[in-house]
């Protein structure tokens, strides 16, 4: 017998009168971008996470590379991530212009080592981006504290950790704001690409709607 790491089309027929349902639903409405099925998802998520707002966008990488943006990291600007991640970490940083600098991970659970930051800090670095991998958060406490120290942004990578807890607190709201991933594979998967972005920073928030749309807040007027 055969079983599969993966089963997607079960997921579907488990769910399919009601994803059935709320395709057809979506379909008849004719609103496809950013209509009320996506304002929906934004309260309810971010009721999940534990933040006061959500902002979906379309991919995980987007949603954390519009975090850099909306923090204003760009060039001659560094930021802290992992060694030990996904691509889409290092791209966030890198195509807002900013450089990533890599801190090796703690080898017993793989997560970027708290201890390692301070070394890789320069007068350029604006943010830490940690990544709660595999399911298991990064040790936040003492990467908060860090950030602190230093008038640090940490811009959590929550790819693979939704539903995850840290010290009681639901990744996504450990950190000033939180990229997340809704690929198919993913704890958490759409039937398609998808990502949000959760903070509970309300200027970020609207910086990062406006970002995702042109720099549009009002149709036809892009900033």
């Amino acid at each position: 017998m055969k079983i599969p790491f993966l089963d997607l089309t079960g997921a579907y027929e488990e769910l399919k009168a009601e994803l059935d349902e709320a395709y057809a639903r979506f379909m008849r409405s004719g609103r496809y971008i950013l209509g009320k099925e996506v304002v929906s998802f934004e309260e309810e998520y971010a009721a999940y996470c534990g933040t006061k707002f959500c902002v979906g966008v379309g991919n995980g990488l987007e949603a954390l590379h519009l975090i850099v943006r909306a923090f204003e990291i760009g060039h001659g600007h560094e930021v802290i991530v992992p060694s030990n991640t996904y691509i889409a970490t290092w791209l966030a940083v890198s195509n807002a212009g900013a450089v990533p600098v890599p801190v090796e991970p703690d080898p017993r659970t793989y997560n970027m080592d708290p201890g390692r930051i301070e070394a890789a800090l320069t007068s350029r670095t604006r943010a830490i981006m940690p990544v709660h991998l595999y399911g298991q958060p990064a040790d936040m406490g003492p990467i908060m504290k860090i950030a602190s120290d230093h008038g640090l942004k940490v811009i959590e990578d929550a790819a693979q950790a939704q539903g995850a807890f840290y010290g009681g607190r639901r990744a996504g709201s450990l950190g000033h704001a939180a990229g997340h991933s809704f690929y198919p594979g993913k704890n958490l998967g759409a039937f398609g690409d998808a990502g949000a972005v959760t903070t509970s920073d309300p200027e970020l928030a609207e910086r990062v709607r406006t970002l995702r749309n042109y720099g549009s807040r009002k149709k036809y007027y892009n900033e």
